[in-house]
């Protein structure tokens, strides 16, 4: 064989398929069975598998707070957990927040405050502002602007959403 007919193989094997796994998520008082990625987030799987839009992809570094969810009465950034660790427990987004046509108590305080411009941020920054109230730590501006700090706005709406927090934390 001359130096042109030389075998070209590499030695590496070529790569496998990403492993997969079969789930159950509980997610809005729903059980529902995927076959997905072992990688794959739970904010993608909320999103891309099974159509729930509300909390939003934005830094996908778990910085902005935009995919902010709850799980088992407490939120977390679902841009970081990989969806494989949370079959089994409650999954809420803020599509289960409204029921029978009335908005939760604290959209319709987003609402009434203009505590948002472009929307983008709105669904975690509802999101994290229930179960800061849940949490009993909304009681001062100083509370609510430090823990509430994990979710940005770009916008600014700051002000209006710390009204609508205060609102909501008055009547509960």
């Amino acid at each position: 064989m001359t130096h042109v007919e030389t075998e070209t193989r590499s030695s590496d094997p070529s790569p496998s398929a990403p492993p997969t796994v079969d789930i159950t998520l509980n997610v809005n008082g729903t059980s529902h069975q995927l076959h997905v990625d072992a990688r794959v987030t739970l904010l993608d799987a909320l999103r891309d598998h099974l159509g729930l839009t509300g909390a939003k992809k934005g830094c996908d570094q778990g910085a902005c707070g935009a995919c902010t969810v709850m799980v088992d009465g407490k939120r977390i950034v679902s841009c970081l957990a990989l969806a494989a660790q949370y079959e089994g427990r409650t999954i809420t987004t803020v599509e289960a927040l409204s029921s029978d046509g009335e908005l939760h108590p604290m959209q319709a305080a987003f609402a009434r405050h203009d505590a948002f411009q472009c929307g983008y941020c709105t669904p975690g920054q509802i999101m994290s502002a229930v179960c800061l109230i849940a949490e009993g730590r909304a009681n001062s501006d100083d509370d609510i602007r430090e823990f509430m700090s994990g979710n940005i706005c770009r916008c600014g709406a700051y002000p209006n959403i710390r009204a609508a927090i205060r609102e909501v934390t008055a009547e509960s």
